[in-house]
């Protein structure tokens, strides 16, 4: 079986460099961006191989993992991931749109 591709959406991708940004800005170093970018690139390879790895949602097919104090929401295909959005779980659950 192939691997499975890796496939993020405008919305994750922007979510993922506003994160990572709002913690080089506060920390005044890259430093934990980088281990956190780090981290989310081990954790998206276990989701690769293990697609079921993540919390089911309110949201079917949609799966979420944690990440530290993040949540990936993704959704799986026998050839591809898709994210769809990268939240952090310290900001009001009201404003999150996974989709």
């Amino acid at each position: 079986m192939a691997q499975r591709k890796i496939i993020w959406s405008n919305k994750a991708r922007s979510k993922l460099y506003e994160i990572l940004d709002f913690y080089i800005e506060r920390n005044k170093s890259k430093t934990y961006s980088v281990k956190l970018y780090k981290r989310i690139q081990k954790d998206l390879k276990l989701i690769v191989k293990m697609p079921n790895a993540g919390m089911k949602t309110d949201l079917d097919p949609v799966r979420g993992l944690i990440v530290e104090n993040l949540i990936i929401f993704y959704e799986h295909s026998a050839d591809e991931i898709i994210i769809h959005t990268i939240w952090d779980c310290r900001q009001d659950p009201d404003q999150l749109e996974i989709k």
